[in-house]
């Protein structure tokens, strides 16, 4: 699925909000500030402080999120992810906690690959798949 450059420039400027579940179906969801979309179809995210979340991710690749100002970017991403702990996604996810204020030091990268987008606007088309 192909993320218009509106979804992307809410991506780049939001928190997000990002939805795991254990594969008995328990859920998870976290608040996520350093997540960028790299092109139309991923969204790298970075590993910072998971536990719950990464043993969800280490056991079922589905996540979902939506970003915190759904009025700006009203609508949810699903997709697959790979973990990275070393190579170029990870050096960038490094390369942004050095620049922030706290100076993070990442334990991974998430890459997502972006196969659904729905709806989330108030009203009728709530829940509607984006074709």
């Amino acid at each position: 699925m192909t993320m218009t450059k509106e979804m992307m420039d809410a991506l780049e400027k939001d928190l997000v909000f990002l939805a795991t579940a254990t594969p008995d179906g328990v859920p998870n969801v976290v608040p996520i500030g350093f997540a960028r979309p790299i092109d139309e179809n991923t969204i790298l995210i970075a590993d910072n402080y998971m536990n719950k979340t990464r043993q969800n991710l280490e056991k079922n690749p589905w996540i979902s999120l939506v970003t915190k100002d759904a009025t700006k970017c009203p609508f949810q991403f699903k997709g697959r992810i790979e973990i990275f702990e070393s190579g170029n996604y990870f050096d960038i996810v490094t390369e942004w906690g050095e620049n922030a204020m706290t100076k993070l030091t990442p334990k991974a990268a998430i890459l997502m690959k972006v196969e659904e987008i729905y709806s989330v606007m108030p009203g009728p088309d709530a829940g509607k798949k984006i074709e």
